[in-house]
């Protein structure tokens, strides 16, 4: 396995455990991407799967900075991941053929959640105002006014205060 085929299957494997230790469900990973749901396959309250999905996020941050300081001794550089979360309705189930088919969401809402982890900047989580509503005010600040791709006019979105 090439270097880099190893640098990404330890930030999966240390994210997969920060995951599944805040109760995350991993629907995919999309090359070095990826994509969790809380409240999935089991039902959570959304108070809950807010106060979950941010804690997770603040995780993984945490776990990126150790990965960085073990990688620096061996030459490769600092990386940084943005994170983006949103939360609304998902049609959740098995999709696909006899062939091939995979468990996973779709709908609006996880193309918002991934348009709001375009718009953010690296080593920073954004929330869109539905997630920032179930949250206590003082865990996030307004990052500002950002246009989402497929979405009219544009959106207020909150960074996660470290």
């Amino acid at each position: 396995a090439s270097r880099m085929d190893s640098i990404l299957n330890e930030y999966l494997t240390a994210m997969t455990e920060v995951i599944f230790a805040h109760g995350g469900t991993i629907d995919k990973f999309i090359g070095d991407a990826v994509m969790v749901l809380f409240g999935a396959p089991g039902a959570m309250p959304p108070e809950e799967q807010a106060s979950r999905a941010t804690a997770c996020a603040a995780a993984m941050h945490a776990r990126m900075k150790e990965l960085n300081a073990g990688w620096i001794e061996r030459d490769v550089p600092s990386l940084a991941m943005r994170i983006g979360v949103h939360q609304g309705p998902v049609v959740v189930g098995t999709f696909g053929g006899e062939k091939r088919s995979d468990y996973t969401a779709i709908g609006p809402t996880v193309n918002i959640a991934s348009r709001i982890e375009t718009a953010c900047t690296p080593g920073d989580v954004f929330i869109s105002g539905e997630l920032f509503d179930c949250l206590p005010e003082t865990m996030a600040e307004e990052a500002g006014e950002f246009e989402l791709k497929g979405m009219t006019g544009t959106q207020t979105l909150f960074r996660l205060k470290a």
